[in-house]
């Protein structure tokens, strides 16, 4: 099949947006500011339409590159575009999320899901679906603090990430919340997941979207970003292929 052919196969299948669109005021991470816009030309005024926009690179749907928590690690531009189109794998929680929202990705998670659908496969992106992404837009549902402040959402715990990248060799994953973290362990300054992901000199996905319209195997997921020059991170605009 040359890729002509190729192209008109994939074209015909369905595509899931898997990024929330971004503005001011969306959730996100509590130590960081919020976003500015406003308007420096109009087509009005000036016959075109030219935005200012201020915010930070993780905001909204967003990749983090190792270096966003490993000195010397690469950036969002040496990512390289291969890295971008993956197989996708989609594990659901969002049964026990619903019951415990302090729920955490084990690795017997990921063995019972290879039970069902096969396993693994290397070079995979692996996305955690807890449906965490349908609160979107209301900053405190998002979070979900108690009255003393602490974060109730889920996350991966470390163990099922050393499954998924040294015994599986996963080359990205993502999730629906803010962190990789559970919020518990967030709330109290331990990002231990997210810093092992970034080690592991991978990339990922935060907040991500429409994971309930993907099936658990047999997607492809294109993730891709802007190549923005020693980048920490930045918005990203992810979607998947459907088999």
């Amino acid at each position: 099949m040359d890729l002509m052919e190729l192209y008109r196969e994939l074209k015909g299948r369905t595509f899931v947006d898997l990024t929330h669109s971004f503005c001011p005021g969306i959730p996100h991470y509590p130590a960081l500011h919020d976003m500015e816009r406003r308007d420096l030309y109009t087509v009005e005024n000036d016959g075109f339409w030219v935005e200012k926009m201020t915010l930070v690179g993780q905001w909204g749907t967003h990749v983090d590159s190792p270096r966003h928590f490993v000195p010397g690690g690469r950036t969002v531009d040496q990512i390289d575009v291969k890295e971008m189109f993956l197989p996708l794998v989609v594990l659901d929680l969002s049964r026990d999320v619903s019951e415990n929202p302090d729920r955490c990705l084990s690795r017997e998670d990921i063995l019972a899901w290879e039970d069902s659908y096969g396993r693994v496969p290397e070079g995979c992106f692996f996305a955690l679906r807890t449906d965490w992404s349908k609160r979107w837009l209301d900053c405190d549902a998002m979070d979900n603090k108690d009255e003393k402040g602490i974060a109730h959402y889920p996350g991966y715990s470390l163990d099922s990430l050393k499954f998924l990248y040294e015994e599986r060799g996963v080359t990205a994953s993502g999730h629906e919340t803010a962190d990789t973290d559970c919020g518990v362990d967030s709330s109290n300054g331990n990002m231990v997941c997210e810093h092992y992901v970034l080690a592991q000199d991978r990339y990922q996905i935060e907040l991500m979207a429409n994971l309930d319209k993907v099936p658990p195997t047999g997607a492809l997921i294109i993730a891709a970003f802007p190549k923005l020059k020693d980048g920490s991170g930045f918005p990203a605009r992810c979607f998947a292929i459907l088999p």
